[in-house]
């Protein structure tokens, strides 16, 4: 396998517990073998019998090199957009009330449903480009938009698809809680039941990597989302969940209960519900663009998540009503500058612990034997990430070692 290094950089390792702040090393040198790296230290330190082995070098030109960007909460995959309800809430309307008016959710799955495989590839594949142009590397994308069988398997097999032909790691999650359909409109119950003939099929054609519910008012209840929480884990399958959006529904504890990779959103988590998260080791997922973009007021209790210790990410939450959004360094500016996230938790949120949240412990820091996946940054700091509106200073991606 070939050996590759890269001198002349500062490297920001993520690496927890480091004596500088990022992990930052300010003269560094890398070496990858193959898809992992080999080596992460200060050049000086570098051993001689490894540089000499490196049959490829490469000069960083000062550039700032970080872990690839991890998007941890993403609906990537989904038919026509919703400018009209975007529309609608300007115009004094709530996301509830569009929602039980027929619109939200269920209206993406009118078009999820009539769009074609095809169709629904050449509409995300764009929305994946801006992302992986921003180095994104890891992306989870959720089903949720075909609430029935053919239809999430059509969204899951597109999205296994764009991982397939695209330099980045997908992750699929299924979402088929998510909302209840049109045809089982008043039968929330019996729509679970589909829901849990869909997950074993879904998995069995090795379409899901983790199992999601939306528990909420619109959504479904923590006695219903623990029923696809029971399914998920007797076929060995991790679970996340929507929670604490718009109430507080103790969706968080039930999630803990069940060792969830992450809870998501959580303007409304409880005390009760942060300690539970943190016994759990489950990491709270903060979705900026979705709270900016429906003008919410309640802010994610963050004072609690670093009082009990929860590991903190930060995701796109790019979907069609609450945040159609394609660019992840925009999040970590709205982190800081809505949230109050320092620039160093912004970014630890979309690589060590968005890593954590989707189950992937061999990436989202800089350290010998983990995935080679990192970027160069034209930028002389890491809080430059999070500073610039609008900005977008990536150099070059690194992916599994390969330059993309």
């Amino acid at each position: 396998m070939t050996l590759q290094l890269w001198t002349h950089c500062r490297a920001a390792t993520l690496q927890p517990g480091a004596a500088q702040a990022y992990g930052l090393i300010d003269d560094a040198a890398l070496v990858s073998d193959g898809e992992t790296l080999a080596w992460v230290g200060p050049r000086a330190d570098l051993p001689a019998a490894l540089r000499a082995r490196c049959s490829v070098q490469h000069d960083a030109g000062g550039a700032l090199i970080t872990p690839g960007l991890i998007d941890c909460h993403t609906h990537l995959v989904y038919g026509g957009d919703r400018a009209n309800e975007f529309e609608l809430r300007l115009n004094g309307a709530s996301y509830e009330e569009i929602a039980r008016a027929g619109g939200g959710i269920v209206s993406t799955v009118q078009a999820t449903r009539a769009a074609t495989a095809a169709q629904l590839t050449e509409q995300a594949q764009p929305r994946l480009a801006r992302l992986m142009a921003e180095g994104v590397t890891t992306i989870e994308i959720k089903s949720g938009y075909g609430l029935a069988l053919e239809h999430e398997r059509k969204a899951l097999s597109v999205a296994r698809a764009l991982g397939r032909g695209n330099p980045v790691t997908v992750r699929t999650t299924f979402l088929g809680a998510h909302a209840t359909p049109p045809e089982f409109a008043g039968r929330s119950d019996d729509y679970l039941d589909e829901v849990l003939r869909m997950l074993p099929l879904l998995q069995a054609e090795g379409l899901v990597d983790a199992v999601d519910a939306f528990c909420e008012r619109i959504g479904f209840s923590t006695a219903q989302t623990e029923r696809v929480f029971r399914a998920a884990r007797d076929l060995g399958l991790p679970v996340k969940l929507h929670a604490e959006q718009l109430s507080d529904s103790g969706g968080a504890q039930l999630a803990a209960r069940y060792g969830a990779l992450s809870c998501d959103h959580l303007e409304w988590l409880s005390a009760a519900g942060a300690r539970a998260m943190a016994a759990a080791g489950t990491v709270a997922v903060l979705l900026p663009g979705a709270f900016y973009f429906l003008r919410e007021t309640k802010l994610p209790p963050v004072a609690l998540l670093r009082e009990h210790q929860v590991p903190i990410a930060i995701a796109t939450d790019s979907n069609p009503g609450s945040s159609p959004c394609t660019s992840l360094l925009l999040m970590l500016n709205m982190a800081c500058t809505l949230f109050r996230l320092t620039p160093e938790e912004a970014l630890a949120g979309v690589t060590r612990h968005a890593a954590a949240a989707l189950g992937l412990p061999d990436r989202g820091v800089l350290a010998a034997g983990l995935r080679a996946d990192f970027v160069l940054w034209g930028v002389a700091r890491p809080a430059e990430l999070s500073y610039a509106i609008g900005a977008n200073p990536r150099i070059q991606t690194v992916f599994k070692g390969q330059i993309v």
